[in-house]
C-alpha cells in the first residue's frame, strides 16, 4: 500500500497502512438465495477497496471466477479515477469502447458512463458485446448516484439462462448463429463516426475486414454492416455453454410498441438502423424472442443500487440490464 500524507495542526504526517489479512477484512454472504451472486463487505468502515485488493491476493478475483458476480458494498465510494485504478489492478489495462451500439460519454481514461437511454426506457439484459467477435473478459460498475426511484441493474447468470431454453431453440440459434444488421446514417440511433470512433471510412472498412464483418456504403453518410458471430460460447473459467448474443436486444421488437410500428413503417426491413436475424440470414420466430425474454426474467436478480456500491462480473458469466428510473442516476462502467 502507498503511504498517505495529511496535514493537522498545521503539522504534516505520514500514515503508514497497517498489514491485515485482506480476508480477515471483509465479509463474503450470498447476495440472494439460489443465486451464485456474492456480496462482500469490509469489516472496517470505509475501507478503500484498491487497498484491500492490494493487500487480499488473489481473493476478488477468485470471487469474481466461482461466483461470477461480486457486490463490493460499505467501501469508500470511488470517483471515475478510483474506479480505473481498481479495474486495472485485478484485471490489467483496460480497454476502449469501439464497434458501439449505445450511446456513452467517456468519464476518465476508458471509464465511461453506462449507456445513456431514456431513463423510461428499460434496457434488456444483455453480455457485453456479445453482438461482436471480440468481448470484454470482466465488467465493473460503480454507482455514484443512485436513481430516486428503480434504475436498477439486473443481472442474470447466463449458463441458467442457457439452461432453461429448450434445446430445438438452442439448436436454431446455435446452427447458423446469430447476424446483427446495422443502418447507419439515417438520423437514427448512432452514427458510423460515433459507433467506430473515426472519420475515415478506410479505418472503418479495415476494422471490419478484420472482425469479419460486411460493409456496404449506400450513398451520403449510409453505411450498411452486417456481422454472423456465435449464439452460445463456453465460459473460459468454468467451461460452461452459455447463453451469449444480443439477438433479442437488436431485434426491432424490443423497441416500444408505437417506436417500433413507427420504425417499420419508416424504413424497409433490411433498412431498420438495427435489427438481429438468424446467421443464414433468415427471421427470429416471435415465439423465440418471447421465450429468451422469459428465461431471462426467471433468472434475474436486481437490488437498489446505494452510493459506493461496485460490482464485478465475469462477462461470460452474468449479464446484466437496466431497469428504468426516475431523478438523476450516475453509474460509471469499465471494461477489462
Amino acid at each position: 500500500m502507498n503511504r498517505q500524507t495529511s496535514t493537522f495542526g498545521g503539522v504534516r504526517r505520514t500514515r503508514r497502512p497497517v498489514p491485515v489479512s485482506g480476508e480477515a477484512l471483509v465479509r463474503v454472504e450470498p447476495l440472494h438465495d439460489g443465486t451464485r451472486m456474492v456480496s462482500c463487505t469490509p469489516t472496517v468502515p470505509l475501507l478503500d477497496a484498491r487497498e484491500w485488493l492490494a493487500g487480499s491476493g488473489s481473493l476478488l478475483r477468485r470471487l469474481r471466477d466461482e461466483h461470477g458476480a461480486v457486490l463490493l458494498r460499505g467501501f469508500s465510494p470511488l470517483d471515475a479515477a478510483g474506479l480505473g485504478e481498481l479495474a486495472t489492478a485485478l484485471s490489467g489495462d483496460l480497454l476502449d469502447y469501439n464497434n458501439r451500439s449505445t450511446p456513452r460519454t467517456r468519464v476518465s481514461g476508458n471509464v465511461f458512463t453506462s449507456t445513456e437511454y431514456p431513463a423510461d426506457q428499460t434496457i434488456p439484459m444483455h453480455n457485453e458485446m456479445s453482438y461482436t467477435d471480440a468481448w470484454p473478459d470482466t465488467l465493473f460498475f460503480a454507482c455514484v448516484v443512485p436513481a430516486e426511484e428503480g434504475g436498477e441493474t439486473p443481472f442474470a447468470d447466463s449458463a441458467r439462462v442457457y439452461e432453461r431454453l429448450s434445446a430445438a431453440l438452442r439448436d436454431r440459434f446455435e446452427r447458423h448463429g446469430v447476424m446483427y444488421v446495422r443502418n447507419f446514417g439515417h438520423g437514427v440511433d448512432l452514427s458510423w463516426q460515433e459507433a467506430f470512433q473515426t472519420d475515415d471510412r478506410d479505418q472503418v472498412d479495415a476494422y471490419c475486414r478484420t472482425h469479419g464483418m460486411q460493409t456496404e456504403w449506400l450513398g451520403g453518410e449510409r453505411l450498411r454492416t452486417r456481422h454472423v458471430v456465435q449464439a452460445s460460447t463456453v465460459s473460459r473459467t468454468t467451461g460452461q455453454r452459455v447463453w451469449f448474443n444480443q439477438a433479442h436486444l437488436f431485434h426491432v421488437s424490443s423497441l416500444p410498441a408505437a417506436v417500433e410500428k413507427t420504425l417499420r413503417e419508416s424504413f424497409a426491413e433490411d433498412e431498420l438502423p438495427r435489427n438481429a436475424l438468424h446467421g443464414d440470414g433468415s427471421p427470429l420466430h416471435p415465439d423465440d424472442l418471447a421465450e429468451i425474454r422469459a428465461a431471462y426474467a426467471a433468472e434475474e436478480i436486481a437490488f437498489p443500487w446505494r452510493t459506493g456500491d461496485v460490482v464485478v462480473i465475469d462477462n461470460e458469466q452474468f449479464a446484466h440490464g437496466r431497469r428504468p428510473f426516475t431523478g438523476t442516476r450516475s453509474t460509471l462502467v469499465a471494461m477489462a
